[in-house]
């Protein structure tokens, strides 16, 4: 019944129950099975004489009962294969295309939060020289993340004490969390020191003590189309340009011990008509990030679940192959 609802989003009768092969009882058993259903809340019924819709309740039944992500049918497979055999370029874009690939997959909004930084690894540095002044420091992470920063240095810095410090830096930093740097022993030199130090500081000032997660939505006009109210699309859409809020129900779900929330299960109030299906992804051998889909109630389970659970696990691969 709950398959019929989400594929047909009409109330469904007892008559067309009693038209599935596997329900070998009369119209009056089904009806007097949906009032104990309607009674213990699995159930609804929108207005007399009409069939039944499922509840949250309902709906949390149903998916407990799945046996866990099925397979993706094929063309959504050869989709998902040929995304990731073509995704390259900095971490930032890939989580961007990541969230519009998982929203094509599902037709639901789909969200991807990137990466922490503070407990990455630091991979390589590099200093850059860009004017006048001014360079650009590069850090590439375990988790595939690349922090930028720009830091002024003395009119006397020149290409050779830029090495100097990026030959020192990575010669400490290599190895280490970015957010345990610790303090490099000096070089000897007053100038490479001073460049050193003002690119740990920058590494460490107030940019980076900002939460450095950031959330890429993709598809969310699809919202318009899955829900009759306006008022609901609304809510959903302020909801999702709302960082904070989706970066801390998306972890709550998960901290939870759960891969779907429905309704009221997210603490979520003005996404009380909405279902998440949730799941991390890793990078370096640590998860690295979240990833889901946030649709109406009435959700297409399996199929938000397996593409989910795709799509988090070639990401993971993805930011393992560095």
């Amino acid at each position: 019944m709950v398959s019929e609802y989400i594929e047909t989003a009409q109330p469904v009768g007892s008559a067309h129950v009693t038209r599935v092969p596997e329900v070998g009882v009369s119209a009056a058993t089904i009806r007097n099975e949906m009032v104990a259903l309607e009674h213990e809340g699995y159930l609804a019924q929108p207005h007399t004489s009409a069939g039944r819709i499922p509840t949250d309740k309902g709906y949390r039944y149903f998916v407990d009962r799945l046996s866990g992500p099925g397979p993706l049918d094929p063309a959504r497979q050869q989709q998902v294969r040929k995304f990731f055999a073509q995704a390259h370029g900095e971490l930032e874009q890939m989580l961007h295309d990541t969230s519009n690939l998982l929203s094509q997959l599902t037709d639901y909004a789909a969200v991807v939060v990137s990466p922490g930084t503070e407990a990455a690894i630091i991979r390589s540095v590099q200093l850059v020289s860009l004017a006048h002044r001014a360079a650009l420091l590069v850090v590439v992470l375990s988790n595939g993340a690349v922090e930028k920063r720009s830091l002024e240095v003395d009119e006397s810095t020149g290409p050779e004490r830029l090495a100097s410090a990026t030959a020192h830096l990575n010669a400490h930093l290599v190895g280490r969390a970015l957010g345990d740097l610790g303090q490099p022993l000096a070089t000897g030199d007053e100038g490479t020191d001073a460049v050193v130090q003002a690119s740990l500081a920058a590494l460490t000032g107030p940019d980076h003590s900002e939460d450095p997660e950031h959330v890429y939505v993709g598809g969310a006009s699809r919202m318009a189309t899955a829900f009759e109210a306006v008022e609901t699309v609304r809510s959903v859409l302020t909801i999702l340009e709302q960082q904070y809020v989706v970066v801390t129900m998306l972890r709550d779900v998960l901290d939870r011990g759960l891969s779907v929330a429905i309704g009221t299960e997210h603490g979520v109030v003005p996404l009380a008509e909405c279902a998440v299906v949730v799941a991390p992804y890793g990078g370096a051998g640590e998860d690295a990030g979240t990833i889901g889909v946030l649709g109406p109630t009435r959700m297409n389970y399996p199929q938000a679940l397996a593409a989910v659970a795709v799509v988090s696990r070639q990401l993971g691969r993805r930011l393992n192959e560095g």
